[in-house]
């Protein structure tokens, strides 16, 4: 029985290895031999020389796995911020500072709607007009009171409010000179 047995898997092995060499042969291209014989004669040097054969058409590859590219697009929404790609040091985005602008007038609406504020730059002596909301540099207008106006300003992800008041106040009379 053990025999047998050896006997049907020694078969199998060697009906297994013949298979594959007869596929390895089918596969392997063939040599041209109609034109590779050379003719013999005089006659044949003045004779054309034969064309070869065209080859057979490739099989198509397998294309296996298919490389897929991705490419990262950013798209940045500004919703009035600044730019994080433009460099800080060339922009004015960050002036005027708090402490280069003057509170010269404030137009007070007591129902808090339509307030006006007039800013002064003390270095460049450009005028801003503001109201509630609006931002100058990287300080956007909280609040504007009778005597000050309120900024909120953020800074490297944290925000604070500071307030502006008037330097000198206009409402007490002047002593005559």
């Amino acid at each position: 029985m053990q025999r047998s047995v050896s006997f049907a898997l020694v078969l199998v092995a060697v009906l297994a290895s013949g298979a594959s060499a007869q596929a390895r042969a089918q596969a392997a291209p063939r040599p041209n031999t109609k034109n590779t014989a050379k003719p013999a004669g005089p006659s044949a040097a003045t004779a054309k020389a034969p064309t070869p054969a065209p080859l057979p058409a490739p099989l198509p590859a397998d294309p296996g796995p298919k490389v897929l590219i991705n490419r990262e697009v950013f798209q940045y929404a500004g919703d009035g911020r600044r730019d994080p790609f433009v460099s800080l040091l060339t922009t004015s985005d960050l002036r005027p500072l708090l402490n280069d602008l003057k509170l010269v007038a404030v137009a007070f609406d007591p129902r808090g709607q339509n307030s006006v504020a007039v800013l002064r730059d003390i270095t460049s002596k450009e005028q801003y007009k503001v109201r509630v909301g609006q931002t100058i540099g990287r300080m956007r207008v909280a609040a504007i009171q009778e005597k000050a106006v309120i900024f909120t300003i953020e800074e490297f992800g944290y925000s604070r409010q500071e307030i502006l008041p008037f330097v000198i106040d206009s409402t007490k009379m002047r002593p005559r000179q």
